[in-house]
């Protein structure tokens, strides 16, 4: 049976979990039986993965959870978090086949190799898919970088692609893979910024501020754009229910920071002096090149679709709400 959209559509003023955001109920607070019937599988575990894992735990019911993982130690993990977790490993196709035809929905985090122009993760993935009926939904997540730089003008996502790292030439790659994708499965592309949480490792500006790493004078700064975990969480889960077929969306939060000022006021924040301000040519000569990377792109995305399309209600409208944990989004979680 066809899974049937009208319970899930934009017009509802719940977000879309079986009991935390949004999912149709039968008369008695059930869940329709195809819903339960339903299998999603998460590829890449990482922190995002996890925490879309986490809601499902907490919500309880709903579609049955897989986890692949290539460690085998991470298998109690998240088998915890309420997933069956299979063990295979993109980089090994042959430890990929028990996928095909196994979940009805997929979401792919997992990021390309390290190296190289192309993405052979993601082409494996996809291959295994082709041998058994498609999943009726799949979702990526790939970058804003595909963008390049833009001078810092509005970017929404019918903007021409101009990578300009090979990072970001991986992501064009899978991006084009996944889309071409028959329209039977509704492959959507989700093009991430900055992830941030409190809670996350690596997640705050604290660390940079604390070595006093240097940000660009303002005449030379670039817009920077952000999104919490978990509102990207949430916008995964959303995308494999109402994303179009072979659509791409922007998501990000609301604000529009230079990369300087966003670090000023979160030392405000922390109670910390504001760090150093000097030339791109001076932060050159003290950042790594990944760093500079980001400081050499300046673009504020559009989040017009994502709100539109998927009907995300942002939590955390702005990163320092999100640093402060403070809900600015009005979200509440459903109850039943």
């Amino acid at each position: 049976m066809r899974y049937q959209r009208t319970s899930l559509g934009p017009g509802n003023r719940r977000p879309a979990n079986p009991a935390r955001w949004g999912a149709a109920r039968l008369p008695g607070g059930s869940l329709p039986a195809r819903f339960r019937r339903e299998r999603v599988l998460v590829v890449g575990c990482g922190d995002v993965g996890q925490r879309l894992l986490r809601d499902h735990r907490k919500a309880g019911g709903g579609p049955r959870w897989l986890a692949l993982t290539s460690q085998a130690d991470k298998r109690a993990a998240l088998r915890a978090l309420g997933a069956a977790a299979l063990l295979g490993n993109l980089d090994q196709a042959p430890t990929l086949r028990r996928l095909a035809g196994l979940a009805h929905r997929i979401v792919h985090l997992a990021p390309p190799p390290g190296e190289g122009e192309r993405d052979p993760r993601t082409a494996n993935l996809l291959r295994s898919l082709r041998r058994a009926r498609m999943p009726r939904s799949l979702v990526y997540g790939s970058t804003s970088g595909v963008y390049g730089d833009c001078g810092g003008d509005w970017v929404a996502e019918p903007r021409p692609l101009r990578a300009t790292t090979a990072r970001a030439r991986r992501r064009v790659d899978a991006e084009a893979r996944v889309r071409s994708l028959p329209a039977a499965t509704r492959s959507s592309v989700l093009r991430i910024p900055g992830i941030y949480a409190p809670d996350r490792v690596g997640g705050t500006p604290l660390p940079r501020l604390q070595r006093g790493s240097p940000v660009l004078m303002a005449d030379e700064d670039v817009y920077t754009n952000h999104i919490h975990a978990d509102d990207l969480a949430r916008a995964c889960w959303l995308a494999l229910w109402r994303g179009r077929a072979r659509r791409v969306y922007n998501i990000n939060d609301d604000s529009q920071l230079r990369m300087g000022d966003y670090f000023d006021a979160a030392a405000q924040l922390y109670g910390l002096p504001p760090p150093p301000r000097v030339s791109h040519a001076q932060a050159a000569q003290e950042l790594s090149a990944v760093q500079m990377s980001f400081m050499s792109e300046s673009r504020r995305l559009r989040n017009i679709r994502m709100k539109k399309e998927l009907g995300l209600r942002l939590r955390y409208a702005d990163p320092l709400s999100g640093l402060r944990g403070a809900s600015l989004g009005g979200y509440q979680p459903a109850t039943s």
